[in-house]
């Protein structure tokens, strides 16, 4: 690979993140192959006065497994409870794989509104794993 096609590579790779509007942004890696979750669908939710989810927005992972705009960028965001769920069946039945997990809720408390919140998920099959990415 030439330096300037590796300079084009590094280039689109950091493109999603420097147009970054969301705070709050997930990312879909498929553990057992290695590569991106492209076009997972997911939903992101708040907890209201009732103790009940609210959805404030439905985006889909992009080609790189990359949910850049997970909010839309006049949504304020507080302090509170959120989840993202994933809709993981869907995904896998798309790539003619059963999966034990039909969808991944992840449920997280945001204490400080002005912070970057990314949640990253490792799927296959028949696991999952998430932490506070950066």
């Amino acid at each position: 690979m030439s330096p300037s096609s590796r300079l084009t590579t590094v280039k689109d790779h950091l493109q999603p993140m420097s147009t970054q509007k969301s705070p709050i942004t997930c990312h879909v890696l498929v553990a057992s192959v290695g590569k991106p979750g492209q076009h997972v669908s997911v939903k992101i939710e708040k907890i209201d006065e009732s103790g009940a989810f609210t959805t404030i927005s439905t985006s889909e992972t992009n080609d790189d497994g990359r949910c850049p705009n997970l909010l839309p960028g006049d949504y304020k965001v507080e302090k509170g409870i959120y989840r993202v769920t994933f809709e993981t069946k869907e995904f896998f039945a798309r790539l003619g794989e059963k999966c034990f997990y039909p969808y991944v809720q992840i449920v997280f408390e945001l204490e400080h509104p002005e912070q970057h919140y990314h949640i990253p998920l490792l799927i296959s099959p028949y696991s999952y794993t998430t932490y506070r990415g950066s």
